[in-house]
């Protein structure tokens, strides 16, 4: 039988827990990683995989060049499918072209920067967007894509033959976390029982299970999100993280330029943000493109009223709108899907500390696929002092 004593047990395989458990084995713990499902099918892999740097906030900036750097530290080594393809933001109206000017100068003082693109420029390196749309863009020629139903199984084999102080159970629920003595002991639905010195929870339906209480008034709203996927456009010229008009209205580093306080909402934008779309094309491997997407909300009390199904009318909005902007038919889908991504109206991160050995780590939002490895890393090194 595996030891089932520990210096860390990190629960949940997503993002957020994979990567505190690699961390944690970097500073030479001893770490069993678990994951309640054969395999992560949350948030983490139902995703984009656009890593996107620039629409990140300035509290949050540094991890996100962080994870940049991870990724592309780990993919040295090993394939997490991460490509380098560049983040191009293109505005339709004066306002939006605005913001990205705007966005230039924050981003090159913080040493990340960007390229501002003529509209002419725009439609030749996307030869695939309409000049009727486009005005200008900016461009990040250094940020990354990655493939989100591989990155994270990547990521994990990579882990688990990195390093052979982590161990990885999936199909592991834990179900039972409490201080024993000077130490924290779990106990799995299979009655299994492992301690540590420390738990980190990194998922939010075990931390619901764990500490209901407090998860009950966490703050913790879910979000649910509608994506499409075309069949494969191989010929479709739209390669790296397309985000357009709609996404410079929402993102944060935007929010946080000077112009963005006198924005207001033209008439065509009305419907679409009430329904929190903002149109995204991401060109998969196999040529296909993922296009979204939307956002509906309810807090943690009440999840169940998002439902499981998908909204054929707000489908219908986020294509119309994605044909307002591209010159193929983006009638032609392959599928449809909802992804659900817990999240906090003020924190970026739900942080919780039990005590100095029972942690909670979650609810990263959006914010997962860009921020959470140079988050992670930040986290363990303060719990380690």
């Amino acid at each position: 039988m595996k030891n089932s004593t520990y210096d860390l047990i990190v629960v949940g395989s997503g993002i957020m827990g994979t990567f505190h458990a690699i961390h944690a084995a970097r500073l030479g713990k001893s770490v069993l990683l678990t994951e309640k499902d054969q395999y992560p099918v949350n948030a983490t892999v139902r995703n984009f995989g656009q890593v996107v740097t620039s629409g990140i906030s300035s509290d949050m900036f540094a991890h996100a060049m962080r994870t940049a750097e991870l990724y592309k530290e780990i993919q040295q080594e090993f394939d997490i499918s991460v490509r380098n393809n560049g983040t191009v933001y293109i505005s339709s109206d004066d306002d939006e072209l605005q913001l990205t000017h705007e966005l230039k100068e924050r981003m090159d003082a913080s040493g990340h920067g960007a390229v501002l693109l003529s509209a002419k420029k725009c439609l030749a390196q996307w030869p695939a967007l309409k000049k009727e749309y486009c005005n200008g863009g900016i461009f990040f020629p250094q940020e990354l894509s990655v493939e989100p139903d591989k990155l994270i199984y990547r990521v994990i084999e990579y882990a688990i033959g990195k390093y052979p102080n982590l161990t990885y159970k999936p199909g592991t629920a834990v179900v039972d976390c409490a201080v024993a003595g000077d130490r924290v002991e779990i106990a799995t639905a299979y009655r299994q029982k492992f301690t540590a010195e420390k738990v980190i929870i990194c998922n939010g339906g075990e931390f619901k299970l764990l500490f209901a209480d407090l998860f009950k008034d966490s703050g913790i709203m879910l979000r649910k999100l509608q994506m499409v996927r075309t069949i494969p456009m191989p010929e479709v010229a739209l390669e790296g993280n397309i985000l357009t008009g709609l996404s410079i209205r929402r993102y944060e580093s935007f929010q946080e330029c000077p112009s963005f306080a006198k924005l207001t909402t033209p008439e065509r934008y009305e419907e679409l943000e009430k329904w929190g779309i903002h149109i995204l094309f991401k060109k998969a491997l196999d040529g296909s493109i993922i296009i979204g997407d939307s956002h509906e909300y309810a807090d943690v009390n009440h999840t169940d009223d998002l439902g499981f199904g998908i909204s054929s009318y707000i489908n219908e909005l986020m294509l119309k709108e994605a044909q307002n902007i591209v010159n193929f038919d983006v009638s032609k889908i392959a599928s449809s899907w909802a992804g659900f991504y817990p999240q906090h109206s003020s924190k970026h991160v739900v942080e919780y500390d039990i005590d100095d050995r029972i942690h909670i780590r979650t609810a990263i939002g959006g914010k997962g696929m860009t921020c959470a490895a140079g988050y992670a890393e930040a986290s363990v090194m303060k719990i380690y002092n």
